[in-house]
């Protein structure tokens, strides 16, 4: 059971990881990539930022605590002058103190210094990899999309491709189907004439019928350019009568030639 368990996860691993090649587009992993890295690069500017307003805060309150230092020597100066020895000490004692947070203050300054430093550094350098990566990212896109409009017009043209695949198998199936009714036809013709169906419309003719038509035909065409002749010729009522005489039937030419017969 535990087989194939096994197996069933490794065929849908398979499948779906078959599935997901075909849906990705690498167009679109690119842009996405892209745009990680330019949220990466705001916060690395966002961190810059906040560590150059943190150490602009020590900047202030290094100042303040200077010109408390020095209005405190000021006093304690004045007070010795006075003959004030106990307050001049006092001035000088509150000073002393302060001098020890503005050493404090000036370490973490130049600590915050030397971070900013470090952070605007890596900012410039993700900046330019961004760039660079930004005009790789177009130059992989264009070359993609000319390659994929390639393929596919050479697949058009080969007739691989799905749709003039479907294409080709229409017109392979309406040639097919046309030779088969021409076959049937053809087929059907040749029954037909050689007696072997019936034409129920009754317009077919054997061959003896079909010759003996033709024959009519033919003579009837050669007696009507006989009777031209004759009239353009200006001939005697009596070629004209012969000529006349020729439409009717082979009965009625005998019954003419007969009583030339009796006469000689």
């Amino acid at each position: 059971m535990s087989g194939v368990m096994k197996r069933m996860g490794m065929i849908f691993r398979a499948k779906a990881n078959k599935a997901l090649d075909r849906a990705e587009d690498p167009r679109e992993t690119l842009d996405y990539s892209y745009q990680k890295q330019l949220e990466l690069l705001q916060k690395v500017r966002r961190g810059v930022a906040d560590v150059a307003t943190s150490r602009k805060r020590l900047e202030l309150q290094l100042n303040q605590l200077n010109g408390q230092s020095g209005k405190l020597e000021e006093q304690g100066r004045k007070a010795l002058a006075l003959g004030r020895e106990d307050l001049a000490r006092e001035a000088l004692t509150r000073r002393s103190g302060l001098q020890q947070q503005i050493s404090d203050l000036q370490q973490q300054h130049e600590t915050l210094q030397n971070e900013e430093n470090k952070l605007t550094l890596a900012a410039q350098r993700l900046q330019a990899k961004v760039d660079a990566f930004r005009t790789r990212k177009e130059t992989i896109k264009a070359t993609y999309t000319a390659a994929q409009a390639q393929t596919r017009i050479g697949e058009a043209f080969s007739g691989i491709s799905e749709e003039m695949g479907d294409v080709g198998l229409a017109i392979q199936r309406a040639e097919d189907k046309t030779a088969q009714l021409q076959a049937r036809a053809g087929a059907l013709d040749e029954l037909v004439a050689s007696g072997a169906l019936d034409d129920v419309t009754g317009s077919s003719k054997d061959d003896i019928t079909a010759e003996l038509d033709r024959i009519s035909g033919n003579a009837d065409v050669e007696f009507e350019l006989e009777r031209m002749k004759a009239e353009l010729a200006g001939g005697s009522s009596a070629g004209r009568q012969a000529i006349e005489g020729g439409d009717g039937t082979e009965e009625r030419q005998q019954q003419q030639r007969s009583p030339r017969l009796d006469k000689q």
